[in-house]
């Protein structure tokens, strides 16, 4: 006998009625983000990032207060030191004293992550866009180029941030990660045979395969942010039903 919608607890009784439990807000709907934005932003640590910032921009202006014509070289090196100064504000970006206290918040960890990373968006975008202006027209590097390293050194300290927070319980990973970034940088600087270095000006001839080095990094990179920020697995174990003891012989 099929039941009808009345008797069907399930499809039958309208939302209103239904039990909280059953009601619970979607982890991924828009009024919940909304709702988590002001909470979220004020645990971000901006100190950090508007002293890497203000650092970073500081950097970019020594070429414009120098005496002379522009140097192409200088110009790029410095804009690289105050995209590397930036990121390592950003490095603190998930670093949250109240970690451990809103790990029960419905939304789940992408999404808080997430919701961090299109706080922070706007204002790189701003600083970046002041970085770039403040270097000399006639020493200044193809935006397009520049701006593909920048976004890759950003996402990548994104990455390690995320890393360290998903393989320790602190609440404050970024000192770490910042060290780390800044480590891998100098590395990276010191270690790599020039061939394969990425780090070239704009006269030579491996500019344009060195970005396809740096359009890899930032791919890399962003898989690396998606998998260190997924929910950790909940690991079971599985127990075995234990055999039943086989009778003793008898005796008798």
């Amino acid at each position: 006998m099929r039941r009808s919608p009345k008797d069907d607890p399930e499809r039958g009784t309208p939302d209103s009625a239904r039990p909280a439990a059953a009601r619970r807000q979607d982890p991924m709907s828009p009024a919940l983000i909304r709702q988590l934005a002001r909470p979220v932003s004020r645990t971000v640590p901006w100190a950090a990032i508007v002293a890497g910032g203000t650092l970073g921009l500081l950097l970019a202006w020594i070429p414009r207060g120098l005496v002379g014509e522009a140097d192409a070289r200088l110009c790029l090196t410095f804009l690289r030191a105050a995209m590397l100064t930036f990121a390592l504000g950003l490095a603190f970006l998930f670093d949250d004293p109240a970690r451990h206290t809103t790990a029960a918040v419905p939304a789940r960890r992408p999404v808080r992550a997430g919701l961090r990373v299109a706080l922070a968006a706007p204002v790189a975008a701003v600083w970046w866009a002041a970085a770039v202006a403040l270097i000399p027209a006639g020493g200044r590097p193809p935006v397009g180029a520049v701006t593909l390293e920048a976004a890759a050194v950003a996402v990548l300290a994104l990455a390690v941030a995320a890393a360290g927070v998903r393989f320790s319980d602190e609440a404050r990973p970024g000192a770490r990660a910042s060290v780390t970034l800044l480590v891998v940088a100098v590395a990276a600087q010191l270690l790599v045979p020039d061939r394969w270095s990425p780090f070239v000006t704009v006269d030579d001839d491996r500019w344009s395969a060195a970005h396809h080095q740096w359009a890899a990094l930032l791919a890399a990179s962003v898989l690396a942010w998606a998998a260190a920020v997924r929910e950790p697995h909940r690991h079971h174990r599985i127990r075995l039903p234990r055999r039943a003891a086989a009778p003793r012989p008898s005796t008798h």
